[in-house]
Formats: structure tokens, sequence, C-alpha cells
């Protein structure tokens, strides 16, 4: 067999390479994996309303007012229970009740003037008039006040989140803009030093673009120190660290439902107050109705029941006891009378929130039309100044015009293209703050 027609010395050395082949590629894929696994930080606007109503230090409080809510009302309740009271006595009076005189041949001693008495008193409340239910009632419904205020707190942060996610959203899209306008600019640059190593342009022709360069870097700077910034507070508000390079998603618009009901906090508050108004009147009426309890006593003293006996005994009685208010100078009917004017103050609390919230979404919505016809406008300069940069682009390779007079259109450009940026994120903003305070963004509780 011809040795150079036959191929099968060389598998050997065909595997040796493979191999090293093979070793190489899994040694960089070992290197690469860790950077692939590291994957980059990204985070939604729902998501930082979330994790605000979590980790600010005020949603806390939530559970302590609900233990002391507990507390308050197991502690009510108790009154449904006996009450044992412990009572002692010693008493000296300058005279007692003596029958010397009064009854011919009377053996009988007149009491001591010095007495003594220790008792041990049991009461058991028997009819009420319902008011100890009606006191859980009330003091169910100032739980829930207080913890619906601070939901009301809470919610009041969302438009603070809101304003710093579409600031950084912005800082955001403004620093893609500024890499794709320097990447245009790098090739352009390339493009001068080409000509002007050829002769066909100046040299001073990249000097324009190069202080161009620069000024971008500087632009990015300061976008970058503004970002860490807002990041911060960001993060301190969400309880969340973000990093520099974080990816903020841009949120969507919650669909609009017909006729949907306003779910802001401070509403389900009037409502919630005005039912505290109602109870509180309900208790006061209650507790003008008589109490029906049992009691008992036992006791040891000297004297004990007998009067007429000067030595220590032990006694005991029990019965049955009716306590009524009949008259109180018409101290309840006045506390009444109060009670319905926190009712008016709470509608009209109501009715100025109301108005003002009304207000609010007027002026957002007249922001929201405002951005739609900007936005028009930068749809129609955009393109015309495209075509004005693709001239001048022609125009600088053939050397028609300077590098600066370039930069002026490629500026306008990136100028038109930042401004329509702004103002669709402007336009998103104001509609989401709509939505929040119409009470109908939802998104955030899904």
């Amino acid at each position: 067999m011809n040795r150079l027609s036959d191929t099968s010395y060389l598998l050997p050395s065909m595997d040796a390479k493979s191999i090293h082949r093979k070793r190489h590629f899994f040694l960089l894929l070992f290197l690469i994996i860790p950077l692939l696994l590291q994957a980059q930080q990204t985070i939604s606007l729902d998501e930082c309303l979330r994790l605000v109503k979590v980790n600010y230090p005020l949603a806390k409080q939530s559970a302590m007012l609900a233990d002391q809510a507990r507390l308050d009302i197991e502690a009510i309740k108790k009154d449904r229970l006996p009450s044992l009271s412990l009572n002692g006595q010693a008493t000296y009076q300058s005279e007692v009740t003596s029958l010397d005189g009064q009854l011919p041949n009377s053996t009988i001693a007149p009491p001591n003037k010095d007495q003594y008495r220790t008792t041990l008193d049991a009461n058991q409340l028997i009819y009420h008039g319902g008011v100890i239910d009606a006191s859980v009632k009330v003091k169910e419904t100032k739980s829930a006040i207080e913890q619906q205020e601070l939901e009301v707190s809470l919610y009041g942060l969302k438009n603070r989140v809101n304003h710093l996610y579409f600031s950084l959203l912005l800082l955001q899209e403004n620093q893609d803009l500024l890499k794709a306008k320097e990447s245009q600019l790098i090739a352009r640059l390339e493009e001068v030093n080409a000509g002007v190593k050829y002769g066909t342009l100046l040299s001073s022709s990249a000097d324009a673009l190069e202080v161009e360069l620069i000024k971008i870097q500087q632009n990015n700077t300061e976008l970058v120190l503004s970002k860490t910034e807002l990041l911060q507070q960001l993060s301190l508000l969400i309880g969340t660290e973000l990093q520099q390079n974080v990816v903020l998603h841009r949120p969507e618009i919650y669909p609009e439902v017909p006729e949907q009901l306003s779910r802001r906090p401070e509403l389900l508050l009037f409502e919630l107050q005005k039912s505290q108004v109602n109870e509180s009147t309900d208790l006061l009426a209650k507790s003008k109705l008589p109490k029906i309890s049992a009691f008992a006593q036992g006791g040891y003293g000297n004297p004990g029941l007998n009067m007429l006996d000067n030595t220590f005994n032990s006694f005991f009685m029990t019965g049955v006891k009716l306590n009524w208010d009949v008259f109180d100078w018409n101290k309840n009917r006045k506390e009444r009378q109060s009670l319905q004017i926190n009712r008016d103050l709470v509608d009209s609390q109501k009715e100025t929130f109301e108005l003002n919230n009304n207000l609010e979404l007027v002026k957002l919505q007249s922001e929201i039309d405002k951005m739609e016809e900007l936005i028009q406008y930068d749809e129609q300069i955009i393109p015309r100044f495209e075509k004005m940069v693709m001239t001048a682009e022609s125009q600088l390779k053939n050397g028609v015009i300077t590098s600066s007079a370039y930069i002026t259109e490629f500026t306008n450009l990136y100028e038109a293209k930042s401004n329509l940026a702004l103002h669709k994120t402007q336009k998103l903003l104001n509609q989401i703050q709509y939505q929040i305070t119409q009470g109908t963004y939802e998104k955030s509780s899904n």
C-alpha cells in the first residue's frame, strides 16, 4: 500500500490536537461560566412598590397595632368574668350604740369603739345592656382605623417611588442614547482619520470629533453621578441594594376598567371613621341601660354581722344588686351631639379630599395630553434630522463641510431623540401617576 495514500498514521496526531482543542475550550468555558451565572440585576416599578410596602420602617407598625388591639379587646372581655377583691379595715370611733338606761335590767354590752373587718368580695355581672359587646366593636373599629391610617401613609410613598423610578429610567435611556451617539462618532472619527492619513482631509478635522467624544464622556459621568444618588435614595426606600448597572424595566399602563371604583385607602378610612361614630353612639346609648350583678361577701371581724357580739366572728352574705344612672345632667346627650359633629367633620374631610384629588387628576390629564402633542412633533422632526445627518456624513467624507458643521447636525439629531425619550417617559410617568392618584393602579398588588 502506498504510504502517501494511507492516512491512518495521522490519526494519533489528529487525536492529540483534538484533545488540546477540547482542553482549551473547557478552560475558556470554565472562565466564562461565572460571568454568565452572574445575572445582571433587574427591577421593575411594581417590584419597587411591593418592596417599599414591606421594608419601609413604618410598615412594621402593622403587627404592633394588631397585637395592641388584640390585648385591648381581651381586656374588655374580661369584664364578663367575676371579680374578686380583698378588703380590710380597722377603725376607732368616738361613740357607739348603747342600750344603757333604755331597757330595764339590760345586760347587753355596747359594741367596742375599736372595730376590725376583713372581707373577700365577689361580683358577677349578669346584665350589662350590651355595653361589653359595643365596647369591643368600638375598639375593633379604632384598630381598623389605625391600620388604615398606616395604609394611607404607605400609599403616599408610591408617589415618591414612582418619581424616583422614572428619574432613574430617564437617566438610563439617556445613557443608552449617549452610547449610540458615541458609537457613531467613533465611526466618523475612523473615517476622518483615514482621510487625514491619505491626505484628503485636514488633520484638524479630527479635533472637533475628539472634543465631542470627550463631551460625551463628560455627560456620561454626570449621568452616572446623578444615577448613583437616585439609586441610593431608592435603595433606602425599598430596603434593597440596587447596583449601578441595574436595569430598570419600562412600566406598562395598567388597562383601565370602565367605571372602575377608586381604591384609594383614604376613602376606606373615611368610612371607618363614620362607622366609629355610629358605634360610639350605640355604646353611649347602651351605657344608660341598667346593670344587674350578683355579689357574695365573706369576712371575719369584730363585730361580725351581729353588732351586739363583741367578739371576732366570720360571716357571709350574698344577693343581687341593680345599678341605673337615671339622671346624668344630659351628659350622655351632649356626648352624642359631639359625636354627630365628628361625623359631619368626616364628611367634610372626604369632600375636601375628593375635590383636591379631582384637581390633581385634571392637572395630570393635561400633562398627558401635552406630552402626546410634543411626541407627535418629535416624531416628525427626527426623520428630517436623520436625512440631514446622512447628507452631512457624505459631505464630511468628501471634505465639503468641516467636522464642526457635521457635529452641529449630529447634535441636533440626538437632542431631538433625547427630547422624544423625555416626552415619552414623562407621559408614562403621568399616566401611572394618574392611576395612582385615581386609586386604580393595581399592578403592585399582583
